[in-house]
């Protein structure tokens, strides 16, 4: 029998939801991490999740989310003409909100926030605004940064209060959390990976979680919080045909996303399907494993043949700004070009790829 982990080719989002809600119901699981690159559809599965919980029957909804359109529901009033009253609005219709006033979110969300950042903060529930302070200063404009860590630690209290069966939010049967850690540093990441398996580890008996997220260590951490737990792990990975993805069960091996990184890689230039950001995403395998080795440069970890070439290559192709979202399909010389730096690497180094070629994949129906 194969002891390779099995890949499930989900056709339409349902039947990816359908996946995920059946490891909870019949495998018994308690959470599903999810690794998945930026553009992949993380977004979108979190909310087809929320949505399938809407269409059971005689169920209103089960599912409280983080993802971009919570982080949505805070927009900033600079106060252009006064330059001076700064706020951060809640749009205070989302049911997020219900208890917020009733039980008194400041002090929940504050324990949490005091972990991260060193400013505090005011809610006025009558005008649906926070405003922020840093000593003798008011009403100031945070970073980007900052206001992502005080919007995730209002989900975290609001998810404290599911965990601990609160009334306001007993409907909670299932936590979807997409990519917490936008804008933080390494070490705010492992910390809030830590602090949010302490929190989900003390919940699992009444709520179920779904994790996904683009963040190499952060998923990492997260694993190893829950790995002594019913916890299943995929890596999510769009179809080569453009129909539907493919979920590869990562088995209870901790999933290092350079590594799939070079499976995507080593997959595209086999089938030719070789686009501009791929050399981007060559290079930062690369530098990761010159940094690995402790080498000066990249280059370093290029052979000998044709060295020179391969490195000025690298260095001219990886410094265009290709997006994910508009590919632009490489030229043939450089699809070979491509092909011989990724061969030269992988000869010399010898990673153990996971196969993420959907043909191999057990099919899901819709």
């Amino acid at each position: 029998m194969s002891n390779q982990p099995k890949v499930y080719r989900c056709k339409t989002m349902r039947s990816l939801v359908n996946r995920l809600r059946d490891d909870f119901k019949s495998g018994g699981k308690d959470f599903i991490l999810l690794f998945a690159y930026n553009g992949t559809g993380k977004t979108r599965l979190s909310m087809a999740f929320k949505d399938a919980g809407k269409r059971r029957k005689g169920m209103e909804r089960d599912t409280l989310y983080f993802n971009a359109y919570t982080e949505d529901l805070f927009t900033w009033d600079n106060d252009l003409p006064g330059d001076s009253r700064r706020v951060l609005r809640f749009n205070s219709t989302s049911r997020f909100f219900d208890a917020f006033k009733e039980l008194e979110m400041e002090s929940r969300i504050r324990p949490y926030l005091h972990n991260y950042a060193d400013f505090e903060f005011d809610l006025d529930y009558e005008k649906s605004e926070v405003s922020f302070s840093r000593g003798e200063s008011t009403h100031i404009k945070v970073s980007r940064g900052e206001e992502n860590i005080f919007i995730w630690c209002a989900f975290l209290a609001v998810a404290e209060l599911a965990i601990d069966g609160a009334q306001a939010y007993d409907w909670v049967k299932y936590l979807y959390i997409d990519d917490p850690i936008s804008s933080l540093d390494d070490n705010n990441a492992i910390a809030v990976a830590c602090d949010l398996a302490r929190l989900l580890r003390r919940g699992m008996d009444r709520v179920k979680t779904v994790v996904s997220s683009h963040h190499g260590l952060f998923f990492n951490v997260m694993h190893n919080e829950l790995r002594k737990q019913q916890t299943k792990t995929y890596f999510m990975h769009k179809a080569k045909d453009g129909e539907g993805h493919t979920l590869r069960a990562t088995s209870d091996t901790p999933f290092f996303h350079h590594v799939a990184m070079l499976s995507e890689l080593q997959m595209a230039s086999q089938t030719g399907a070789l686009y501009t950001h791929h050399f981007n995403m060559l290079r930062s395998i690369l530098e990761k494993t010159a940094t690995f080795f402790g080498y000066k440069d990249f280059s370093d970890c290029l052979g000998t043949t044709d060295e020179g070439l391969h490195a000025r290559a690298l260095n001219l192709l990886s410094h265009g700004k290709y997006s994910l979202y508009e590919p632009r399909e490489m030229v043939g010389d450089n699809k070979v070009l491509f092909k011989e730096i990724l061969d030269d690497f992988l000869g010399r180094y010898a990673f153990d790829l996971p196969a993420l070629d959907p043909q191999t994949a057990t099919p899901q129906q819709p």
